[in-house]
């Protein structure tokens, strides 16, 4: 694939909104930055999601719209967020407290890499000038009982992101159970990547000719 090859398929809205649809009603979730922070615009009707925020937050709204955010009031990677009635503050310690203690049922994140057996990658490089910053990634990863990442399918060179072995440093080993890219959603099964869905208009061959290991086909 080269750069300048048209991608078709989910938008970073779909796919946070497609993720949203797989999260149950009362779930407690955590986001991570970037594309994971968009799930929170997207409450299917009936459903309650209560979001976290490691930085001290149980009971997240979704980002203001611009000039309307409160200095005071931002999510974990300093973006201005909203608190949704009922909300709870509380000091870091105690935020991450209830991700090690097992309290949180599902963790949104990004990846730089996602391995067949579920290793992910999602902090560094680890080339010599990359900024150390794993933040609670490894916290979320080890402490909550699923993990979700949302992600381009493909770097901006047009590489992998699902690949047989992570080659940057690992956030968490075999921790990922489901994938959602701008092609399809993936789970991480014991035999490897096993498709779930394709975006619209997206074919099997497409995804399989981007994805670094064997991709099993939906199960009937």
């Amino acid at each position: 694939m080269t750069k300048d090859e048209h991608i078709t398929g989910w938008s970073r809205e779909d796919m946070a909104k497609r993720l949203a649809q797989d999260i149950p009603d009362g779930a407690f979730v955590n986001l991570g930055i970037g594309i994971p922070e968009l799930v929170a615009r997207f409450v299917p009707e009936g459903r309650e999601f209560i979001y976290h925020t490691e930085n001290g937050l149980l009971g997240m709204g979704p980002s203001p719209e611009d000039g309307e955010g409160d200095p005071e009031l931002i999510n974990a990677g300093k973006r201005h967020v909203t608190a949704n009635p009922g909300a709870a503050y509380f000091h870091h310690a105690d935020s991450f407290a209830m991700i090690r203690g097992g309290h949180l049922d599902l963790s949104v994140l990004g990846a730089m890499q996602i391995a067949r057996n579920g290793d992910l990658a999602n902090w560094s490089t680890g080339k010599p000038d990359a900024i150390p910053a794993v933040g609670g990634a490894m916290d979320l990863v080890a402490g909550v009982k699923r993990v979700f990442v949302i992600t381009q399918h493909c770097t901006k060179k047009g590489e992998p992101k699902l690949v047989e072995s992570c080659s940057f440093p690992i956030t968490g080993e075999g921790v990922v159970d489901r994938v959602y890219s701008d092609l399809a959603v993936i789970d991480v099964t014991p035999e490897g990547f096993q498709l779930v869905e394709l975006a619209p208009g997206i074919e099997f061959d497409f995804v399989q000719d981007r994805t670094g290991a064997e991709l099993l086909p939906a199960a009937e």
